[in-house]
């Protein structure tokens, strides 16, 4: 079995904890649903950045919300580009699967659409 990383990312209007939550939350669920894990066991641990307009709270208390009590959460700041996406969201999951790199579906919503144009699975 390999660890594959999987990629996401989506974007909220303002930074309000409730709208960092739920926009989270709604990454992770398409996150999942798409590369059908089911159980967290699955994954081995996530990393989240923000833009650095987002303050108003962690995106990793999203992936508790939903039961990832266990799994290893790390959250961080994104490099201050200037013509970067503002008010981005990104997470990086690692998981062990016995899937190809090629089968692996990493899922871009809302503005963050136009950080990956190439990928247009799960959009």
């Amino acid at each position: 079995m390999a660890v594959r990383g999987i990629r996401g990312a989506t974007s909220v209007e303002k930074d309000s904890a409730e709208e960092v939550l739920s926009a989270t939350r709604e990454l992770l669920n398409e996150l999942l649903k798409a590369n059908c894990i089911h159980e967290f066991d699955e994954i081995v641990s996530a990393i989240f950045t923000t833009s650095p307009d987002l303050t108003s709270t962690f995106p990793a208390e999203a992936a508790r919300a939903i039961g990832m009590k266990q799994v290893p959460l790390l959250c961080a700041s994104e490099i201050a580009v200037p013509s970067s996406l503002p008010r981005c969201i990104r997470v990086l999951l690692h998981v062990n699967t016995d899937k190809k790199q090629t089968e692996i579906t990493h899922v871009y919503l809302r503005e963050a659409k136009r950080l990956r144009p190439d990928m247009a699975s799960a959009q």
